[in-house]
């Protein structure tokens, strides 16, 4: 197996199995919020709405649109960490800076970026910053999961 695919691998697994921890800390700071804030954490909400765009989301049951919503979650992850781990590398961080460094990329790019330019996910003026605050956090609690087991699985230091 070349290195390339198994850093890609590597991270593609550390991204999954680091959204678990994210998920937790995600859904304990939305309960530590205002009530007002309270809303379906982010990842439910772009499942929703990506639902919708594909004319699918009425056909859902409320089971189907949990288990959508955690199979979109955990891809992602799995996803994003592919990246990571193919660049991993390269950072001139070690893994749990790498990581962090990496997770709020992961978080900038996607909830000031893409998800709102594509009309998944609410424009950051909209959103609340509680909801930012958790939002950071738990990609932080991601990348820093992400570089350490990302590490462990390649079986040498990037740091």
């Amino acid at each position: 197996m070349s290195s390339a695919v198994r850093d890609g691998c590597a991270g593609a697994a550390a991204g999954f199995v680091a959204t678990a921890p994210m998920t937790v800390v995600m859904e304990g700071v939305r309960r530590l919020l205002p009530r007002h804030q309270q809303d379906p954490l982010p990842p439910r909400q772009i499942t929703t709405r990506a639902a919708h765009a594909a004319g699918v989301g009425h056909a859902l049951t409320e089971g189907e649109k949990e288990g959508a919503t955690a199979a979109t979650h955990f891809a992602f992850g799995a996803a994003a960490g592919a990246v990571y781990g193919l660049a991993a590398r390269h950072l001139p961080l070690g893994p749990a800076a790498g990581g962090v460094g990496f997770g709020l990329a992961v978080w900038a790019g996607s909830y000031l970026g893409w998800l709102p330019a594509t009309g998944l996910y609410k424009h950051p003026a909209d959103e609340p910053a509680g909801r930012h605050a958790d939002m950071i956090l738990s990609h932080v609690v991601w990348g820093v999961t992400l570089g350490l087991l990302t590490t462990a699985l390649v079986g040498r230091d990037r740091g």
